[in-house]
């Protein structure tokens, strides 16, 4: 297993799956995640996302209507000190149209890449080898390093 060099300062981006890793404690993830998690909790940088997580997360608790999981999500998302989520604008959608046609991105992922280079983020943590298209965006795939 390898580690994750975390940055010296932020934004760190974190794509949908490492939210949901994180809320539900998936093995291996988690444990590698931990670390992350604790030095945005200290103030070494911030942790952000699209507002697209909401939706992203909140489909699962509520098909099962796990209230919990929902609760535990919108703590994390919209309450947390350490996480901040950017609005979906025109000017995200423009960019993200691009990046999909360029890149050949599916829709959410071109929303959330487009918000991470407009966060200027110092990482882009995902495990959704489809970033990696986009050479501008600091891409770290945890099932490449994991």
């Amino acid at each position: 297993m390898g580690t994750l060099n975390l940055p010296s300062s932020g934004p760190v981006y974190l794509d949908t799956n490492i939210i949901i890793y994180s809320v539900e404690k998936i093995e291996p993830y988690w444990t590698f995640l931990k670390p992350l998690w604790n030095a945005a909790q200290q103030g070494q940088f911030g942790l952000t996302s699209s507002e697209l997580v909401i939706l992203e997360t909140l489909v699962k608790p509520r098909k099962d209507a796990d209230h919990v999981l929902e609760s535990t999500f919108r703590q994390i998302l919209c309450a947390s000190r350490e996480m901040m989520l950017l609005p979906i604008d025109m000017k995200i959608l423009d960019h993200g149209a691009s990046l999909r046609a360029i890149h050949g991105l599916k829709s959410p992922d071109a929303i959330h890449a487009a918000t991470g280079l407009s966060a200027a983020c110092t990482l882009f943590l995902t495990n959704d080898p489809a970033f990696k298209r986009i050479n501008q965006l600091p891409v770290v795939v945890l099932r490449d390093i994991i």
